[in-house]
């Protein structure tokens, strides 16, 4: 199967640049000048992932992720020129997946897109034949990659939505730190990074009140995903 990834981005060598890439991995490629361009691809076309510029126009990256972040958790990673914290976190909190500061090294790029890829749609082949995972009154279906909760769909971003596929595919498993950041990330665990536990609270509140209703911390091993 070859991915399609969107390149949105108003600089035009940097969306031949990753073109060039791209496709010499196999990709499919389509590309996007401005913010406008890039929800109406989104809106017509099947695309497995964005590569989105912040700073582009018509509306800015952070808009065009908000829009999509409504319907879809495909992968997401952020580009721009500035390299300061404050865009990165705001980028990741509206749900992007990752964020690279131009000027950038193409290899690395690729790197971080196959690992994305990789990381998202695994997932989904892992459980071919099981294509509805449930536990308690939450719904996957893992072929549309939308997790409902009494029947009402649940807003996730890829990372939450992963996270809770692997806990649901192994209700009563506990799953260490180290486990749920080679699983979910798809890279070396390192104990300072607290990713984790960010976006493990960002999905218990989405999922309930009761920030332990669904996933349970599990005092000096890890987290849990409560059977009933």
């Amino acid at each position: 199967m070859a991915y399609t990834i969107l390149v949105a981005d108003d600089e035009a060598e940097i969306r031949e640049l990753l073109r060039l890439y791209l496709e010499k991995d196999g990709y499919q490629v389509l590309e996007a000048s401005d913010g406008q361009e890039a929800l109406s691809l989104l809106e017509k076309e099947e695309i497995d992932m964005v590569i989105l510029d912040i700073m582009m126009p018509e509306p800015d990256g952070y808009r065009v992720l908000k829009k999509l972040r409504e319907n879809s958790n495909i992968p997401v990673m952020m580009l721009s020129a500035k390299n300061q914290d404050s865009d990165k976190i705001l980028g990741l909190d509206l749900g992007a997946d990752d964020y690279l500061a131009k000027p950038f090294n193409p290899m690395e790029a690729m790197a971080r897109i196959n690992s994305n890829i990789r990381r998202f749609y695994s997932l989904g082949a892992r459980s071919k034949e099981l294509k509805q995972l449930q536990v308690k009154d939450l719904r996957l279906d893992t072929e549309a990659c939308v997790v409902y909760r009494q029947e009402h769909p649940v807003d996730l971003t890829s990372v939450e939505y992963k996270l809770l596929h692997l806990f649901m595919e192994y209700p009563g498993k506990v799953f260490t730190k180290q486990q749920l950041y080679e699983n979910v990330w798809g890279e070396e665990y390192a104990i300072a990074d607290n990713n984790i536990m960010v976006s493990i609270s960002r999905l218990r509140a989405k999922l309930s009140e009761d920030s332990g209703a669904y996933i349970k911390t599990i005092r000096g091993l890890g987290y849990r995903m409560e059977k009933e």
